[in-house]
């Protein structure tokens, strides 16, 4: 019997009138307007789709959402300046420095100056070391969309054994984090894969929940998998283009072989991805009821 399809695109939905609810509600009882900024550098295609993306869903959700587009040319002292300006900015809750930034700065400088409480990317190392305690204000967006489906999807993750293929530091070292702590929607057993992993798919074949962010399309196939697993694809890669010129795109995981054995999987496109800026969005308005002193 074929897999259970978890759509991302249904859950962010979901999540989304949440967030459009409890917006408007700060806004009639608290008189707060969650505020975000997106700063882009240069005119990279790719950063521009995915910063209009971000804005367009800010402004549909009620957001106070600002875009701060620079030159490619600006220096690294004069981005610092800027975002030190929105660090000291009342109507802004959250800050995001669209990545890559051009040659000449050092994009851990840049993301080290953002003041913590306002980094709603949560890629800040105070971020990151309050994630690994247990403690995290903000967790990074995509990873904290695969636990999000996970929940809404009533897959139990308590003793259940995980595991992670991928360890960047976007992606497979805090989704590991994430699922290990003690906590609802988490405390399972977690393993992480990697390029130096030794007869991977002895690993895959245990896993009651595999999350595959491997960066290589169709790394995982169906005989890497255990029967009735859920599968969680964070890849997203090109492979590829239409007669109409669109990008043909798919995940890490080899879909239509692996949907047949596994007992829920995300597709690609519809997956994961609708899930990272709905929780992008999450974080802003965390963020905006933290500075205002509701939570």
């Amino acid at each position: 019997m074929a897999a259970k399809i978890i759509s991302g695109t249904e859950v962010a939905g979901q999540i989304r009138e949440e967030l459009r609810k409890e917006v408007t509600e700060l806004k009639e009882k608290h008189n707060v307007i969650p505020g975000l900024v997106t700063i882009l550098v240069g005119e990279n295609p790719a950063s521009i789709s995915y910063v209009t993306g971000k804005q367009k869903t800010a402004k549909e959700l009620g957001f106070y959402s600002l875009q701060d587009n620079q030159p490619d040319n600006i220096t690294e002292e004069v981005l610092l300046g800027l975002i030190d300006k929105y660090n000291n900015d009342p109507k802004i809750h959250g800050i995001l420095v669209q990545l890559p930034l051009p040659k000449h700065i050092n994009e851990t400088e840049v993301l080290y100056a953002i003041n913590p409480k306002k980094d709603v990317d949560g890629f800040h190392p105070v971020n990151l070391g309050k994630l690994m305690i247990g403690e995290a204000d903000y967790l990074p967006c995509t990873p904290a969309g695969v636990q999000q489906l996970l929940i809404r999807s009533n897959v139990e993750t308590s003793g259940a054994e995980v595991v992670v293929v991928g360890r960047s530091n976007i992606v497979g070292k805090p989704v590991t984090n994430i699922l290990l702590q003690k906590q609802k929607g988490a405390n399972a057993t977690v393993t992480i894969c990697h390029t130096g992993t030794k007869d991977m798919a002895s690993h895959t074949r245990r896993a009651d929940i595999l999350i595959v962010a491997a960066g290589k399309p169709k790394a995982i196939t169906a005989d890497m998998v255990k029967e009735g697993a859920i599968v969680i694809d964070v890849g997203v890669n090109r492979i590829g283009k239409s007669e109409s010129g669109k990008a043909i795109l798919c995940g890490d995981v080899d879909f239509e072989a692996v949907k047949e054995k596994a007992g829920a999987i995300t597709p690609v496109p519809g997956g994961v991805g609708p899930m990272t800026i709905t929780m992008l969005m999450m974080n802003t308005v965390k963020s905006a009821k933290v500075h205002a002193g509701l939570v």
